[in-house]
């Protein structure tokens, strides 16, 4: 990275960056109530707080959103006639799933191999270190160009909505000329990426029930009808032959235009073990940015370990269902619903629940603020060209900011690249990622501001 002022300052940040962030991740801010405390997403919410009223923020506030979460607002007055800028992240987390499979405990940040590991350290806590960087580090090079707002978000891992609810009923709150998401990603370390494109989602719970109790295998098996055997019967014509998603009424055959997801590179990003083929048709991008794609996210049904020889009353699962732009994530529902309902088997009684939904978005790569990302990440990548994206992942809100302001500007960067392996056991960060794409968004507030 070619010497600058803000370069110099974020380097010299950093040491403080890696002790807020471990401050941060130690909070266990996971949004489902039902397996964690509260406190702790109460707490990472007063961190956020604390931190702006810091920097010198107005207005701070928590926001208590219509899904019983908050969300945490504040405001940095600019020069007098300067253009607002809305940059956003989330405090809440995933689970860390299997806390035995990490090599490091997830809620302790840990450097390891030149990363931090810890649940949320890219996902998405990295982004409000990312954000407090670039505004310290534009301080000290001679004051912050913009009116800046910064949102941070409480539910956006639960999908929930409390956010955009908030916000469309509060319309002049987060109103912006331009609107920096920090919760994507770099296609791969080191190449400066923004991206446009996020496919939309839906949760959907279902349940199957054929029987008034479990029964011994051994006495009505072969004639009793099996609740799991059903579901599994339902889940598995999910898929085509080849794996691709196949949903009754929802096609599948769009293309991606841009940059190319190598199969080989994809394979050892997605660490998949030697012999096991890929799923679906086309190529990866295609697959993963252009096309639908529906993940079983868990079965409540008996463990191996202490299970009897019984035939299943009930058993249900957590499905979700990905959509790319031009797809309606609440037809899309309907259509996951529809297909459940009708493949079930055996007259076995059946019911769905859509728990969360959210809608996929598509930016405007032609904007001036994309010109002046381009140029910032230019001179935070010295040799880099930055490049064009899909993310098969969804950030509701996206859609929300562009509805209520149809004239913002909406950039996606962030630190979730390929190596985080984000809602995996083992997420990390990068942190030369948070130092270059930090100095990337203060040059990119300076020349905004003078565009």
């Amino acid at each position: 990275m070619s010497s600058n002022p803000v370069a110099e300052t974020v380097a010299s940040l950093m040491p403080r960056a890696r002790e807020e962030l471990a401050e941060l991740v130690a909070f266990k801010s996971v949004a489902d109530f039902d397996q964690f405390p509260r406190s702790e997403s109460e707490g990472a919410a007063r961190w956020v707080a604390d931190a702006l009223r810091t920097e010198g923020f107005e207005d701070v506030a928590l926001l208590d959103t219509p899904d019983g979460t908050q969300s945490v607002y504040g405001f940095l007055p600019g020069p007098e006639g300067a253009r607002t800028v809305l940059l956003y992240a989330h405090y809440d987390v995933q689970p860390p799933l299997d806390e035995a499979g990490w090599d490091t405990p997830p809620f302790e940040l840990t450097e390891r191999d030149g990363r931090w590991y810890g649940r949320g350290a890219a996902d998405c806590k990295g982004g409000i270190i990312m954000h407090l960087l670039a505004l310290r580090a534009l301080r000290a090079a001679g004051g912050v160009p913009v009116h800046v707002k910064v949102i941070a978000e409480g539910s956006e891992e639960q999908g929930t909505g409390g956010l955009e609810r908030y916000a469309e009923a509060h319309p002049e709150l987060l109103k912006a000329d331009a609107i920096v998401i920090g919760d994507a990603g770099n296609f791969r370390v080191g190449l400066p990426t923004v991206t446009t494109t996020l496919r939309g989602m839906t949760l959907v719970r279902v349940q199957v029930d054929t029987l008034e109790g479990n029964l011994h295998s051994g006495q009505f098996g072969g004639a009793a009808p099996d609740a799991l055997g059903a579901l599994i019967r339902v889940l598995d014509s999910l898929r085509a032959e080849d794996g691709s998603t196949t949903v009754d009424g929802l096609t599948g055959t769009s293309a991606w235009e841009g940059l190319q997801y190598d199969e080989g590179q994809f394979r050892k990003d997605a660490k998949v073990l030697d012999g096991v083929g890929l799923i679906g048709s086309g190529t990866v991008a295609d697959r993963i940015w252009a096309r639908p794609a529906v993940t079983v996210l868990g079965i409540d049904c008996p463990p191996v370990v202490g299970a009897t020889p019984s035939v299943q009353a009930s058993a249900r699962a957590l499905i979700s269902l990905r959509v790319p732009p031009g797809v309606d994530a609440a037809e899309a529902t309907k259509l996951l619903q529809a297909h459940l309902e009708g493949r079930t088997p055996w007259g076995a009684r059946v019911r769905t629940e859509q728990i969360g939904q959210g809608q996929a978005f598509r930016a405007d790569p032609g904007s001036p603020a994309y010109q002046a990302m381009s140029d910032a990440m230019a001179v935070a990548y010295p040799g880099e060209e930055m490049q064009y994206a899909g993310q098969g992942g969804s950030i509701p809100l996206c859609n929300t900011l562009a509805s209520l302001y149809p004239e913002a500007e909406i950039l996606l960067i962030g630190l979730s690249e390929p190596e985080a392996q984000i809602h995996a056991v083992n997420e990390s960060v990068s942190p030369e990622e948070l130092e270059r794409l930090s100095v990337a968004e203060a040059l990119f507030l300076r020349t905004y501001a003078a565009g």
